[in-house]
């Protein structure tokens, strides 16, 4: 009875309850385990590691790639645009080589010829030519005369006195056509205006 006195004593000293040792759990539970089961589970996360490396390779791979093919448009995208504004001014510059041999002549004939009339004639032909081409290459010039000022197509270089109401506000005269390539203006008109 002293033992069992002295074991309730001990147990008591150190928090536990008589008959509690049922309920504590064993720590070495482990070694009961079989061994192969501590290894699969270490051999399972060992290969899921694996596998993930695998697959951020070849996501990395695959990232590597694609911005290497992105670059690569990129590039090809800027030599194409220079090559098409090379090409589109060597066709504007070819059109406009027979106006050039046209001028070459007209400038010949004002060296021998003494009839104005004529080098009249052949330099409003030229001036006709040139004009024509232009226009056909999509250059339209604005017409501004007698229209209402407007600040996106219009600069105003100096207004002057008018004594009919009607022009007031309105263009009266433009000392540098406006021009518009495609319908999209290239050149303001620099206009007077009345007032």
């Amino acid at each position: 009875m002293k033992d069992n006195n002295k074991n309730t004593a001990e147990d008591s000293l150190r928090g536990e309850f008589p008959g509690s040792r049922e309920n504590e759990v064993d720590i070495n539970t482990d070694e009961n385990m079989a061994g192969t089961a501590r290894l699969q589970g270490g051999v399972a996360e060992e290969s899921e590691i694996e596998r993930l490396q695998e697959e951020l390779a070849a996501q990395k791979d695959k990232y590597l790639r694609l911005f290497a093919d992105f670059d690569n448009l990129k590039k090809r995208n800027n030599r194409e645009r220079y090559d098409l504004i090379q090409t589109a001014g060597r066709e504007v510059i070819t059109s406009l080589l027979d106006v050039l041999d046209d001028i070459d002549r007209a400038e010949k004939q004002l060296q021998v010829t003494e009839d104005l009339a004529q080098l009249k004639e052949g330099v409003l032909l030229i001036f006709n030519k040139l004009r024509t081409i232009l226009q056909n290459k999509g250059l339209r010039a604005m017409e501004s005369i007698h229209t209402d000022f407007d600040v996106e197509k219009h600069e105003a270089i100096t207004e002057i006195p008018v004594t009919d109401e009607k022009l007031k506000g309105k263009v009266i005269d433009d000392l540098q056509k406006g021009y518009y390539l495609n319908d999209k203006l290239i050149r303001f008109a620099k206009v007077v205006v009345g007032k």
